[in-house]
């Protein structure tokens, strides 16, 4: 159930962003974030420094890219943090590990119009593919996985 509800907070996050707000819908993605990096921290497969770089480097870019913005830097935090668990983790790279990257690069392009690519059409264009295909592949990754593990009632 856990991949279900990763992904039922990032489709209110979806909702959020376009009915409420920027902030409001990334709370959810938050939230989504922490329980991801929670499951993948179980099968971590690298030590602690690998992760919290990775989580540290995307905060970093994050706060940036959006000319300093202290919550977007939050929000990366727990972005790179699914990120840096997800490569980390049991999970295959080249579904799970490469859907997570997508996400953080969807992620960096909106953050990128706040500040240096500010009224460029580029992000506009590679925003959705991005997010699209991160999501698809860290859902197919997972619950591949996990069905050839004979786990699936957990998925």
């Amino acid at each position: 159930p856990w991949i279900g509800l990763v992904l039922a907070f990032g489709a209110l996050g979806d909702m959020l962003l376009d009915a409420v707000s920027l902030t409001v819908g990334a709370i959810a993605f938050l939230a989504g974030h922490i329980l991801a990096s929670g499951f993948y921290w179980r099968s971590r497969q690298a030590p602690l420094p690998v992760p919290l770089f990775i989580a540290v480097s995307v905060s970093l870019s994050s706060y940036l890219l959006s000319g300093g913005d202290k919550g977007v830097a939050l929000y990366g935090l727990t972005l790179g943090a699914m990120a840096g668990t997800a490569l980390t983790g049991r999970f295959s790279l080249a579904t799970v590990g490469l859907g997570a990257i997508l996400f953080v690069v969807s992620d960096l392009l909106i953050f990128a119009l706040l500040g240096p690519m500010a009224g460029s059409p580029v992000p506009g264009l590679l925003i959705w593919p991005t997010y699209f295909a991160g999501q698809a592949l860290i859902a197919w990754g997972v619950v591949s996985e996990m069905a050839r593990e004979g786990v699936h009632d957990r998925v």
